[in-house]
């Protein structure tokens, strides 16, 4: 059982920046891919970021050169740096956990104001 803690939404005016981070515990030998989520009010939750054990990362277009994801396998924690936020990117954001499954976190609002 893997169970995922997320911490540092908030509310942040447009151009301003937050710092998401989840942290793993549980019996955990080695996760695979890390990463998040995000879903706004009457949308679909769709994939932000991803990150793999070995460091490799895969974004949304919408997030590109804006958020970077990072993890720190040790920590068994997986970031997100989001810089130049806009109010489209207001949503719940959830971590995930690929082990023998996917895990989720219990979600963080994020609201950028105009």
């Amino acid at each position: 059982q893997v169970r995922l803690v997320e911490s540092g939404g908030g509310l942040v005016q447009a151009g301003g920046s937050l710092r998401l981070s989840c942290k793993a515990s549980g019996t955990i030998i080695r996760i695979d891919d890390m990463g998040w989520y995000r879903q706004a009010p009457g949308k679909e939750r769709e994939l932000v970021a991803a990150i793999t054990s070995g460091g490799s990362t895969n974004y949304a277009d919408s997030v590109k050169g804006r958020f970077t994801a990072s993890r720190d396998n040790a920590k068994r924690a997986v970031y997100l740096q989001m810089n130049s936020l806009k109010p489209e990117d207001t949503a719940v954001y959830y971590c995930y956990a690929a082990y023998y499954g996917i895990y989720w976190g219990q979600g963080t609002q994020v609201t950028v104001s105009s």
